[in-house]
């Protein structure tokens, strides 16, 4: 079996970081096996923002403003790998506010200006910290069942929000959507762009059909929201461990195809299956996604970048993807 994007169980990790510092990691040669190890460049003085890469990723037009095609997200932040507790939980404990401010000022010296943020435990102090240190990022949260929206716009003054595809799909499966559409008239009140969140592509060709007044989507590639009846039936009787963590392959192209064909911008996310990817595979899974959806369209990638710098490599697939290069 090939090594995944995140197996984390590998002879080399980067090594401890000062606290507060902007992380440069640098691929360097083994000198026993000759293979690339990933260790922590000098890093700037602690609370100082990095000067900006000579590469950057490309941006497109959305409310209003330049916002950088790949923007960075937020489930590795918190522990929510979509894979397994243990994961989860090395995860949460690798990712200190001082982790969480170097990844995102890493990602804004590569052109990365916005960040797909949601409300947890701790997200306000760091995206707090981070500004404070000079760093700028675009918001285009997300807004769980929990979250109070008019005190979000409020205090974090996002550029955009969606409903949580948790919740929307749950709506879905319930025939409660019309609680999802009231939800986004408020949301268009309070003066903010509004999305739609989902996992499932039927939910964006519903909102495009009924009309509502929304400004853009963000779709999981993945259908991960399938009940255990789906399942059941898609595999003749049998019922799966974990079924919310299952990603087929053919799920991809039935979401890039809604996405396609709506006029609305639309952020795909989950696009490298949640690093069930073997690196190997890791460019052709970014280049359909540019080459699926729309140029008026974005993605959300999320980084774990304990075994090597995950926000320069991917930094650089879409550069020359986008570039043609």
């Amino acid at each position: 079996m090939r090594p995944t994007r995140r197996e984390f169980l590998q002879t080399t990790s980067a090594a401890a970081l000062g606290l507060g510092a902007i992380s440069r990691l640098a691929a360097q040669p083994n000198e026993k096996t000759g293979h690339s190890e990933t260790r922590p460049a000098a890093a700037p003085p602690t609370g100082q923002a990095p000067a900006p890469q000579t590469l950057q990723v490309p941006t497109v037009k959305f409310a209003g403003v330049e916002v950088s095609r790949m923007v960075l997200g937020v489930n590795p932040f918190y522990g929510y790998s979509h894979y397994n507790l243990n994961y989860s939980s090395m995860m949460a404990e690798w990712y200190t506010q001082d982790k969480v401010c170097e990844v995102m000022h890493h990602a804004n010296s590569f052109g990365i200006n916005a960040f797909n943020y949601v409300t947890s435990a701790r997200s306000m102090q760091d995206l707090a910290r981070f500004q404070s240190e000079g760093g700028k990022m675009h918001l285009i949260s997300q807004v769980a069942a929990k979250d109070d929206v008019t005190q979000l716009v409020r205090d974090l003054k996002p550029l955009a929000v969606h409903r949580q595809g948790e919740v929307v799909d749950i709506a879905f499966r319930e025939g409660k959507m019309d609680t999802v559409r009231e939800w986004c008239k408020i949301v268009r009140d309070l003066g903010v762009a509004v999305g739609v969140g989902t996992h499932k592509a039927e939910v964006i060709e519903l909102v495009e059909e009924q009309g509502w007044d929304v400004d853009f989507y963000a779709g999981c590639v993945y259908n991960r929201t399938r009940s255990l009846e789906e399942w059941k039936q898609i595999l003749g009787g049998h019922t799966l461990e974990m079924p919310k963590e299952i990603y087929l392959q053919s799920d991809p192209p039935r979401m890039y195809g809604v996405m396609r064909k709506t006029r609305k911008p639309c952020f795909a996310f989950k696009i490298l299956a949640a690093g069930r990817l073997a690196d190997t595979d890791i460019n052709a899974a970014f280049k359909l996604a540019f080459d699926s959806i729309k140029p008026t369209d974005g993605i959300f990638v999320g980084v774990f970048p304990k075994r090597k710098d995950e926000i320069r490599e991917n930094a650089g697939i879409v550069h020359n993807i986008l570039a043609g290069a």
